[in-house]
């Protein structure tokens, strides 16, 4: 498993299909339709402008195993030292390390950008989500009930947080 940083010209068709993936077959997306080409330039280009990483890991032929990135949690000023972070592996390479692998370099992607609490927003039947970052260090803070609808049932969101020591000057404005 190699680590890269995800581009739009190599990477959008493979990051595209595995968001599609997870849209149609599963609740780690709620969302009904699949995303677009172009949906995806945007998505990259909104990625770049606000400095944001799409880290990925590739097997030793190329090939994109999975994906992850974080960005804006909410967007008012106070919250400039908090992001929301997603992790999404192939279901082909699923079980392989490859979550933990990427979740690990999201964390120190954020630490290096001097963001303090990185979080996670995981649908709360997703066990094998859950119980990785749990392992990471990650702590539940708590669980939305039925805030979303998809697959006729409703579906409740928990939230998972990591505190981080940086930055180690933080200031307000």
């Amino acid at each position: 498993m190699n680590i890269v940083q995800c581009e739009h010209e190599r990477h959008a068709a493979q990051v595209l299909s595995i968001f599609n993936e997870a849209i149609v077959h599963s609740t780690a997306l709620y969302d009904y339709k699949p995303r677009t080409a172009e949906m995806m330039r945007a998505w990259f280009e909104a990625k770049a402008k606000g400095n944001f990483p799409v880290i990925g890991v590739e097997s030793d032929g190329g090939e994109l195993m999975g994906f992850a990135s974080f960005g804006v949690f909410r967007a008012f000023p106070a919250y400039k030292y908090s992001v929301e972070h997603s992790v999404y592996v192939d279901a082909r390479f699923r079980g392989q390390g490859v979550g933990r692998r990427l979740l690990k370099e999201v964390i120190e992607a954020a630490r290096m950008r001097d963001y303090h609490v990185l979080i996670g927003a995981i649908d709360a039947s997703n066990q094998a989500s859950l119980a990785l970052h749990e392992r990471l260090g990650f702590t539940h803070c708590g669980t939305l009930g039925q805030v979303g609808f998809k697959f006729g049932r409703w579906l409740d969101l928990a939230f998972y947080q990591l505190i981080l020591t940086t930055p180690l000057q933080p200031i307000d404005g």
